[in-house]
């Protein structure tokens, strides 16, 4: 039987006006900006809209990716659609996708099968234009530094010490490092240099966390260029840009609404990367999905250690959100996979790979559960080929740790192969609810990295390399050492070792650097070889994608 690709799906769906699907959440004409029949704008002004208490917050996060897949956004789709054919109002939250996995390996991030959102071409690349703003003032603040040296330097800045670099939305390792300012005198001073992906820029931090104009113009001032000659910090504020890229992203403050292949009401915005950045949609974005419906589902990046955590100590203690219940996806072909199964063997059942790589999701429930505090239920996203054994064998498991598993059929069956999940959720989101954070802020930066390597990663403990550790007692004496950590590791372990799969024992985490994003908000610490410029792979997807003479795109997934 021959399936239909995402694209063919979301190309063949008859989607609603953007106004009718305004329409269902009661928001006024006055309230949307259209970009088109399909996509609209939303006035921050519906934040203070009265009338109805906020909604309860589903946050779906998933087991350690591997190559097999988890299906983390196409489940999060397909539950707000399960939500709705059970009679509740839902509203889904969602990043927006980056042009680097789209053209890389990744792909895009609108969901899949028959639990995507719409207009899914128009997502997948240029969408409303908020990512070419991020870049855009993201590149306004480096021509601005630049600029300032060339003129006179009057702030004293020490060409040595910049931090800020410029942002592309491409993976591009060519661009990782580079030398500027050549050509002589007139042609600027001579420095290294580099370009970050657009996702991994501050700006992008900032947008995602900011509570409105005048927030973001302060969270922009904020943002740490570099040091000058005397050791100080020297900002964007100093610089005098915030105005002019608060004026950039005045229109990509706004979140983007959509609807998925069934109409769900749809917000996305936003997009930091979850193993360099935040990896959550945008606090505006969640915050209208809660205003707008009884509940609103969202998602974070990448697998619970990641995204999750991040969701949790970043953005719930920053905004102060609070989780009704959390949906932890797995595959039994990714757990297969976790247990050592070879990537060509994982369509057979194989109940000893399963075994062995059961503790990775065990793992990420117990710290939702217990470290966290916060109830889970565990949605199975079914492959034809998953045995009733192996199904059975997940089940147990969680039963174990007083958790359910959920099959989730929504690639398959949209809506309906979510209802099961949807009725789920909606029992869970009236448990007992015990949110706490995984550590208190007032601790110092090494402590910190300390409880997060220990108690998410559950390893033996933290290593400081000596450039670390002097700029944590760098970033203590400026008065930082407050601010919550943002890990840059790994998507594919719990540890700093994309080798160790599974639930890896008797391993210390090595943190090799440490910058702080002062308008973000956070501290990123910096393990492995992680970077903030990925590079294409061997076969990029955009190989594959094309357009023929009439607009109609191919090759997009």
């Amino acid at each position: 039987m021959a399936f239909k690709t995402d694209i063919q799906i979301a190309q063949e769906a008859v989607p609603l006006r953007i106004t009718e699907i305004a329409e269902k959440l009661a928001i006024e004409e006055k309230h949307i900006e259209t970009y088109g029949r399909f996509k609209a704008k939303l006035d921050l002004s519906l934040l203070e809209r009265s009338g109805k208490a906020d909604g309860k917050l589903v946050l779906v996060t998933a087991i350690t990716p591997t190559p097999a897949g988890e299906g983390k956004t196409t489940t999060t789709v397909g539950l707000s659609d399960g939500l709705r054919r059970i009679g509740k109002n839902a509203v889904v939250a969602l990043r927006e996708p980056s042009l680097g996995p789209v053209f890389g390996v990744k792909g895009g991030a609108a969901g899949g099968g028959y639990a995507q959102i719409l207009p899914m071409e128009d997502i997948n690349l240029h969408f409303t234009g908020d990512f070419h703003a991020v870049g855009a003032a993201n590149n306004l603040l480096a021509a601005m530094l630049d600029n300032h040296i060339q003129q006179g330097n009057a702030l004293g800045i020490d060409p040595k010490r910049i931090t800020w670099k410029r942002a592309v939305d491409m993976n591009d390792r060519q661009l990782r490092f580079i030398v500027g300012g050549l050509g002589g005198s007139a042609n600027g001073c001579p420095r290294e240099d580099g370009f970050d992906i657009t996702v991994a820029s501050e700006v992008m931090a900032v947008l995602c966390l900011s509570d409105g104009l005048a927030d973001l113009k302060r969270r922009l001032s904020s943002i740490v260029v570099g040091y000058g000659h005397d050791g100080a910090p020297v900002t964007a504020g100093q610089l005098k840009a915030a105005g002019a890229m608060t004026a950039l992203l005045r229109d990509a403050v706004k979140p983007n609404l959509v609807q998925t292949l069934e109409h769900t009401p749809a917000i996305v915005h936003g997009g930091p990367f979850a193993n360099i950045a935040h990896g959550c949609n945008s606090l505006a974005a969640t915050r209208l999905a809660l205003r707008l419906g009884d509940y609103a589902v969202t998602e974070a990046g990448f697998g619970a250690d990641l995204g999750a955590e991040k969701f949790l100590d970043i953005k719930c203690r920053l905004s102060g959100l609070r989780p009704s219940a959390v949906v932890l996806v797995a595959t039994v072909r990714a757990l297969k996979h976790h247990g050592g199964a070879n990537r060509t063997g994982l369509g057979t059942e194989n109940l000893a790979a399963l075994e062995s790589g059961l503790p990775n999701l065990l793992r990420h429930v117990e710290n939702i559960t217990q470290v966290f505090g916060l109830p889970c239920v565990v949605a199975v996203n079914r492959f034809p080929d998953d045995t009733e054994a192996e199904l059975a064998l997940v089940a147990d498991k969680c039963r174990a740790l007083g958790v359910n598993a959920v099959l989730s059929e929504v690639w398959a069956k949209g809506g309906e192969g979510g209802v099961a999940l949807a009725e789920a959720v909606v029992r869970l989101c009236e448990a007992e609810n015990r949110f706490s954070f995984s550590y208190p802020c007032e601790a110092g930066i090494a402590e910190k990295l300390e409880m997060i390597c220990r108690r998410i990663y559950r390893a033996d403990g933290v290593e400081l390399t000596d450039k670390a550790a002097g700029q944590a007692a760098r970033l203590t004496e400026l008065g930082f050492a407050g601010l919550p950590i943002c890990m840059a590791k790994t998507q594919y372990s719990f540890s700093d070792d994309p080798k160790k799969l599974g639930a890896p024992e008797g391993f210390k985490v090595t943190v090799r650097g440490l910058r702080v994003s002062a308008g973000a908000g956070f501290i990123v610490a910096l393990t492995g070889d992680i970077m903030t410029m990925p590079g294409l792979p061997r076969v990029p997807a955009a190989e594959n994608i094309d357009v023929d003479a009439d607009g109609r795109i191919t090759g997009l997934f």
